[in-house]
């Protein structure tokens, strides 16, 4: 495992520096990475790494949600409205129903394993979307208009509705009944997240100030520990309740954040945001390099040009999707268009989902997972080179004002 780990972290880093000095993103390198070191090319990381991928990829996902959640205005958030709701289920649901249209012409599917395979391909992916937007939050580019707030908080819930989609779409595959209050646990799962983690974070917040007020200064690095730990509980929950309510443990975690954001002292939440930032580096590095091991380029030869086909006009039932959303705010053509472009990556949920019904033994189960390959393969790589390459033209950067510096001579620790 200590040699999968070394060969993860060194090869990983070493591809991404070569990509960036290339002008190109740096998950392309991390993705390539995993591609070739996975158990389809080279086969050189350990079967204990692969074992425990999905979870690794979990712990790197919390912490760029507890970074984003510390770093989210929600006064921004709250101004967006409307489109941030409609920015969670609109887009996906265009890119299933273009999904529904065509793949039985493309590839000669029924109509319900279009629907399968289009629940599939409907999720962006928030380990590429969410670290851009943070990132471009803290450098204030399209912050006027709550842009990277809107998309980071549709990416969030988006992966909630398509997988309570999915998993209606293949009880309906294999034959099984499907019941109304399936699809209530949408709305069920985003609200008791939400509500989960707003309770956990005020709990937070009451211990790390009552810590204080008894003159127990918890540094910042535990601090960081124990609402990592907070947060793998709150991930676990969302297990627990599977068989009983529907919660999601993303939401809640990203909520927690928002919350101990509100209730702290500004420099807490500043000095949290830093030291997740920093513990992003490392989760990068693995999360992009596993997603990419479990990418199985075999399938990609099987899909073909129709596969890509399809994938292309997805996407552009994806975008009409995404500027239906947008319709009455006071975003420009140019921040609309930015949108559109955000919303284009997937890996994560693909990876995780995609063979699902290859396992299950659907007919359309090969078929789904070599579409959801290539999906990857295309569009991660695709949008995170067009956020890149576009925010600064698209996105209007705000001044920073003097009241942004927070300055304060409390107990800061290190």
């Amino acid at each position: 495992m200590l040699t999968s780990l070394a060969l993860i972290f060194l090869v990983g880093l070493s591809m991404a520096a070569i990509c960036q000095k290339l002008k190109l993103p740096r998950i392309i390198g991390m993705l390539v990475t995993g591609v070739v070191l996975g158990p389809y090319v080279l086969d050189l990381l350990d079967s204990s790494i692969l074992g425990i991928s999905s979870e690794l990829r979990q712990m790197a996902l919390i912490i760029i949600l507890l970074k984003a959640g510390l770093s989210l205005n929600l006064a921004d958030l709250k101004r967006v409205g409307r489109p941030a709701v409609m920015m969670s289920c609109v887009p996906a649901s265009f890119e299933i129903l273009a999904v529904v249209l065509f793949a039985a012409y493309l590839l000669g599917v029924s109509r319900i394993e279009a629907a399968v395979m289009g629940a599939v391909l409907g999720a962006v992916s928030p380990a590429v979307v969410v670290p851009r937007m943070v990132q471009l939050i803290d450098a204030r580019y399209g912050t006027g208009k709550s842009v990277p707030q809107l998309i980071m908080a549709g990416a969030s819930c988006d992966d909630i509705f398509v997988i309570v989609l999915f998993t209606t779409f293949v009880s309906m595959a294999q034959g099984g009944q499907v019941h109304i209050l399936d699809f209530l646990n949408i709305p069920v799962s985003i609200v008791l997240g939400i509500a989960l983690g707003i309770l956990a974070g005020c709990g937070l917040s009451m211990f790390f100030e009552t810590a204080y007020a008894h003159k127990h200064c918890v540094r910042n690095s535990m601090k960081v520990i124990v609402v990592l730990g907070v947060s793998f509980l709150l991930m676990a929950i969302e297990t627990w309740l599977k068989n009983i309510v529907a919660v999601s443990g993303l939401l809640a975690v990203m909520s927690m954040a928002c919350a101990l954001k509100i209730k702290s002292v500004d420099f807490v939440s500043k000095r949290l945001s830093e030291k997740f930032g920093k513990l992003w580096l490392a989760a990068e590095v693995i999360l992009f390099v596993l997603v990419g091991a479990a990418v199985d380029i075999r399938y990609t030869l099987e899909a073909g040009l129709a596969a890509v086909a399809l994938i292309v006009l997805a996407l552009a039932f994806r975008a009409m999707g995404v500027l239906v959303c947008l319709i009455k705010t006071k975003l420009t053509w140019k921040e609309r268009l930015f949108c559109v472009i955000a919303y284009w990556p997937k890996a994560t949920v693909q990876a995780a989902i995609g063979s699902v019904p290859l396992a299950m033994g659907l007919s359309c189960g090969p078929i789904v997972l070599s579409v959801a390959v290539l999906a990857i393969l295309i569009t991660a790589p695709l949008g995170a080179m067009g956020i890149d390459l576009t925010y600064k033209k698209l996105l209007v950067r705000e001044s920073v004002n003097e009241a942004d510096v927070i300055t304060s001579g409390k107990c800061v620790s290190q």
